[in-house]
């Protein structure tokens, strides 16, 4: 068994605008999203077995082990690359699920990234993004690595470079189902197809903003309460909302304000994932 590699990064993301253009006879949902990640995470670390057992050695309340899309990364990666090998993998959780964050998508991708150099499987980018958005829709975003403007259910990707402002991401006590959303017959199905530059003048609206507010007051309570500050939004299907600020300071002084039953946290926009540093510092096979 090998040392730890520690410290590998899962970023959260953003959804910066979410149009949904179409429903697919699949039932799947043509959407226009842009995505960044922002500078708070998850964080894993990973141990190399010999004897191709996956194991997470942590448990994270109300998933079970099996369920995880860090154990079905893994297995799914051994199975595509034909490795005997296995892990041990340690889940540091620090972003809510069910937030819109991307917090078990992100989980996969730093699994597919990670094992795929520590097992010496030699995949290449577009094959690892291949494999996990049968994994999850956003899943390529995160082993993509760079901000992006996003076509298909989310993995038609084409790199973009944004302002890197400092976020306000407030956390209501309630998971949003990201189904129930898509599911939900109020949800705007048919929005007219925009292009980057019409999003870069403005158009941000997400669709699944009025179907969160109305069924989800406590979401409501957090966009209210940040509009008053700065133009409120919400993350992909929620629950997290957030704003842009132009310092960290000016972000810090309305967390500051932010009432009891608020919580939330201050972080920067990031175009380039932690991860793509990370992956970078591994030497190969290591």
């Amino acid at each position: 068994m090998s040392a730890w590699s520690r410290g590998w990064p899962a970023p959260a993301k953003l959804n910066l605008m979410l149009r949904i253009v179409a429903r697919r006879a699949d039932g799947y949902h043509e959407l226009q999203t842009v995505f960044q990640f922002i500078e708070r995470g998850d964080w894993l670390d990973f141990r190399v077995r010999d004897d191709g057992r996956v194991t997470r050695l942590n448990d994270v309340p109300g998933l079970a082990a099996e369920e995880d899309l860090v154990i079905r990364a893994a297995r799914l990666l051994q199975r595509e690359a034909g490795s005997h090998l296995g892990a041990d993998i340690r889940v540091d959780k620090q972003l809510p699920m069910g937030g819109g964050l991307g917090g078990g998508s992100s989980n996969a991708a730093t699994v597919l990234v990670a094992l795929n150099r520590l097992w010496g499987c030699g995949l290449d980018k577009m094959r690892l993004a291949r494999l996990g958005l049968a994994l999850g829709a956003d899943v390529p975003i995160f082993v993509h690595g760079h901000a992006a403007w996003a076509e298909g259910v989310g993995e038609c990707l084409e790199a973009i470079d944004l302002p890197e402002p400092w976020y306000l991401v407030l956390t209501p006590h309630c998971h949003v189902s990201t189904a129930a959303v898509f599911q939900d017959p109020q949800l705007t199905r048919d929005s007219t197809r925009i292009t980057i530059r019409a999003f870069v003048a403005g158009d941000i609206r997400n669709d699944c903003l009025p179907v969160v507010r109305k069924n989800h007051p406590e979401v409501a309570q957090a966009l209210d309460w940040l509009g008053e500050f700065a133009e409120a939004r919400l993350t992909g299907t929620g629950a997290c909302v957030f704003a842009a600020f132009d310092s960290e300071e000016a972000a810090q002084r309305v967390a500051a304000s932010l009432p009891v039953d608020l919580e939330g946290f201050v972080a920067r926009g990031m175009n380039r994932s932690p991860l793509m540093d990370r992956l970078a510092k591994e030497a190969p096979g290591g």
